[in-house]
């Protein structure tokens, strides 16, 4: 591939842009404690002391599992990394800290590396675990957050991943997303179903069940259900929700493109419209539709194929697949079907674009020599570069709720799996293993 606009940037430069998006999300009035600038290289550090514990009923190394299981939350998220216990010149202190607003040792902890300090206490009852927790920022020695988690004995890893997203929310201004889930397909018990896991990789469990094929898991916005399409009806693709909130699981969208296959449906950010991939006499192309199922309006036109929408993050625009120019290519529309412009020039095959949340990119597969890559380009089309490369097919990208990482299938190792990749390029790792064809990985919202 010899793009003729392709602009080769360094892993430094990428980098700067995704530790731009973190500072400037976090702006706000009250102000996090970093803004991190473009190309800066250095890492950020936070000293988790070991919490008092006072829980009933009394568990010796509970509050090291804590401790060690709020750094693991924190590593996955990447913007403010555990200092190693090693460099503590501050005081390993115990009791609560929770209610002052003033301490003496800040100096000590700046000296020995700590741009942050987690503190706090482990309560509960035979039943419920409560952990009281502060986050200071050591350089101007004051406290940025107080907060309260509460969750049942077996659920103490969830807590420490959710508090871990909390201590960099409060430094960074954005949550971090450890306790963040994804969706994906799979096919390790048979049939092809939708299973939802941790962002690392922990508690992967099914979320389907049935004999028929499942893909194209969605989040709704608020994480409360997966949209996924299912072919059970007479193998006619149709979409289907699964939900574990408010939601109501089954079918949805029954009243529309009634005799049509639905491909696959994605919602707009506020979760009230969904692009919809349906096909009528040879043609596929991407409808718009109200949530219940009003205002039906279609948005491609002619007889190519038009897949794979992805809105950007302010619901004005989609970005698709077409193969009207003859080959598969990405083209951007607004969000009533105008203002259709082509996006990639650059490879003979790109497909499966997902817009980032923070709006400043978007992740696609191009074919090189029979192999898939993963590239991002900008929304303009002007900035067009790989994230990673490897002699294996990586495809299927979906974007962290921050920004900072994307989580894709590969077969570098033979069948498909799924890994997580930051921006740059750097910290990847696998979350499947030994399971069958993992496929099609969703990632979902922040944790609320």
């Amino acid at each position: 591939m010899q793009p003729s606009r392709f602009i080769t940037l360094s892993a430094a430069f990428i980098a700067g842009w995704m530790s731009l998006a973190a500072g400037s999300a976090g702006a706000q009035d009250s102000g996090p404690a970093i803004v991190i600038t473009p190309g800066e290289g250095r890492a950020f550090h936070a000293a988790v002391q070991l919490f008092a514990d006072g829980g009933f009923p009394a568990q010796p190394q509970r509050a090291q599992g804590l401790r060690d299981e709020i750094e693991a939350g924190m590593e996955f998220s990447g913007v403010l990394l555990p200092l190693s216990h090693d460099a503590f010149l501050g005081s390993e202190r115990t009791q609560s800290l929770v209610t002052e607003s003033r301490r003496e040792d800040c100096a000590d902890w700046t000296q020995g590396g700590a741009d942050a300090l987690v503190e706090g206490v482990i309560g509960g009852s035979d039943t419920e675990l409560v952990v009281d927790y502060q986050v200071w920022d050591t350089a101007r020695c004051r406290s940025l957050a107080r907060g309260q988690l509460k969750r049942v004995h077996s659920d103490r890893v969830r807590l420490a991943k959710l508090l871990a997203d909390e201590v960099v929310a409060a430094f960074t201004g954005l949550p971090g997303v450890a306790g963040t889930e994804i969706a994906f397909v799979s096919d390790r018990g048979g049939e092809r179903e939708i299973f939802v896991m941790d962002a690392d990789g922990g508690r992967q469990r099914r979320a389907t069940r049935g004999n028929s094929i499942k893909s194209f898991p969605d989040w709704t916005p608020d994480g409360g259900a997966v949209l996924y399409t299912s072919y059970g009806d007479r193998a006619i693709p149709r979409l289907y929700l699964t939900s574990r909130g408010a939601y109501r699981p089954g079918p949805i969208l029954t009243g529309i493109l009634p005799k049509q296959p639905k491909y696959r449906g994605v919602f707009d950010p506020e979760g009230g419209t969904l692009a919809v991939v349906s096909s009528l006499g040879g043609s596929t192309a991407i409808y718009r539709v109200d949530r219940d199922g009003g205002n039906l309006r279609r948005l491609t036109q002619g007889g190519s194929i038009n897949i794979s929408p992805s809105w950007s993050p302010d619901g004005k625009w989609i970005v698709f697949v077409s193969d009207r120019s003859g080959s598969p290519q990405l083209y951007v529309m607004g969000a009533d079907g105008e203002d259709l412009r082509r996006l990639t020039y650059n490879g003979s095959y790109n497909t499966g674009p997902d817009w980032s949340p923070d709006g400043r990119w978007i992740v696609y597969e191009t074919r090189i020599h029979g192999q898939f890559d993963l590239w991002l380009i900008d929304p303009s089309g002007e900035i067009n570069l790989p994230i990673v490369s490897h002699p294996r097919s990586d495809e299927a990208a979906s974007w962290s709720p921050d920004s900072r990482k994307v989580v894709f299938s590969s077969t570098r190792r033979g069948r498909s799996d799924l890994y997580t990749v930051d921006l740059n390029g750097k910290n990847l790792r696998r979350l499947t293993r030994m399971q069958g064809e993992n496929l099609q990985p969703a990632w979902g919202p922040f944790a609320r």
